[in-house]
């Protein structure tokens, strides 16, 4: 019997991965095209700012976000992930027939079943054979996804796959405003306050085999994953029951312990950092560039400190996209190349941290 892992850092290594042919052939990604501002959401919360004495600015002080993104009312979110998809391949001059595998990675998807990634592959015509899931792990999906797609791709099974995610913020927003007007209370005030960041958006990751790859660039060179499970509880979002008001009848509602969730996400994040460089090879040093998940200011700041990061190696969006949930880390990192920012050859950390707790840190040589 093999004895189960002592400490968290060698659950860690356990846990760590490498490759040597996978690449990140293109990335592709639709930014939603309605701006909403801070304020514009304090406005319609004033009876709420009034009965609670907040200042007017609270929302953006409080987490950076000075704006963020929405959908038109009723699109779907496999259309933002095919529009996100065929910019990728159209990058990548890659046909659609090519790609062996779609995974759809998005918190927010159409159907319990069948798999959003199903309408994907179809309107693309991926090849017949192809893998097609929706994988679901809260703001990781999409990296989780690649991970998916670089196993197979390492093990010889496929060549090239597409990881996809849309995320829609206006329906949940729309929902707790409404329940924060109903609860004008200084704690259901605190709660609902990391639901206010989220944006929207699209992305697209074209993994290919460096047999096929044209660039020869963006290569995965590996990562680490750490668990936190036992935090299960810290935020969540789902539906629930509407009560008695509305007997029968489900409701979408949302749940965030933001304090606990900065306390033992950095916690987490930290542990998985180390474990990570000594995976992947490299020091603090040597690493150019951070792209992370997309929290909001305080996190930023407190999860490059802790892993003793400075700031200018970061590359952010959230103050004017906010959380994008799945769609934050990837949808950066593709606008941190459209700015020059991530040149050829940066040694590049994904750095992953989402409720669960689950932790994923990828390693990429641009």
């Amino acid at each position: 019997m093999i004895d189960p892992p002592s400490s968290p850092a060698v659950t860690a290594l356990m846990a760590s991965m490498k490759y040597q042919n996978v690449y990140v052939e293109a990335l592709g990604y639709e930014v939603a095209p309605v701006v909403v501002s801070s304020a514009e959401l304090e406005e319609r919360l004033a009876p709420v700012y009034d009965k609670l004495h907040l200042e007017v600015g609270q929302l953006e002080a409080l987490t950076g976000i000075v704006e963020r993104r929405w959908w038109e009312e009723g699109h779907r979110v496999s259309d933002g992930a095919i529009v996100a998809a065929e910019r990728a391949l159209e990058a990548a001059d890659l046909p659609a027939d090519q790609v062996e595998a779609v995974v759809y990675g998005g918190v927010c998807r159409e159907n319990y079943e069948p798999a959003t990634a199903c309408r994907v592959a179809a309107k693309l015509a991926v090849a017949p054979g192809a893998v097609v899931h929706d994988l679901s792990n809260a703001c990781l999906g999409v990296i989780d996804g690649m991970i998916d797609v670089a196993n197979r791709i390492e093990l010889g099974q496929i060549r090239a796959g597409l990881v996809v995610a849309c995320e829609t913020a206006r329906e949940i927003n729309e929902v707790m405003i409404g329940r924060m007007l109903e609860n004008p209370t200084m704690d259901y005030f605190k709660e609902a306050l990391a639901t206010l960041t989220g944006g929207s958006g699209a992305v697209a990751v074209l993994l290919t085999h460096g047999s096929v790859s044209r660039s020869k660039r963006r290569r995965l060179v590996g990562g680490s994953v750490l668990a936190a499970p036992e935090f299960y509880d810290l935020c969540r979002w789902g539906v629930e029951e509407a009560g008695s008001a509305a007997p029968g009848l489900l409701r979408a509602f949302t749940s965030t312990d933001s304090a606990a969730v900065l306390k033992h996400g950095v916690e987490l994040g930290v542990k998985t950092w180390r474990a990570f460089l000594k995976s992947v090879g490299w020091v603090e040093e040597k690493v150019d560039r951070i792209i992370s998940h997309q929290v909001g200011g305080s996190h930023r700041e407190l999860i490059l400190k802790a892993i003793g990061m400075p700031l200018d190696r970061d590359f952010s969006t959230f103050a004017y996209l906010g959380n994008m949930g799945t769609v934050s880390l990837p949808l950066t990192a593709a606008i941190a190349e459209d700015r020059q920012v991530l040149r050829p050859g940066d040694r590049t950390a994904f750095l992953g941290i989402g409720s669960g707790l689950n932790c994923l840190m990828l390693g990429l040589e641009w």
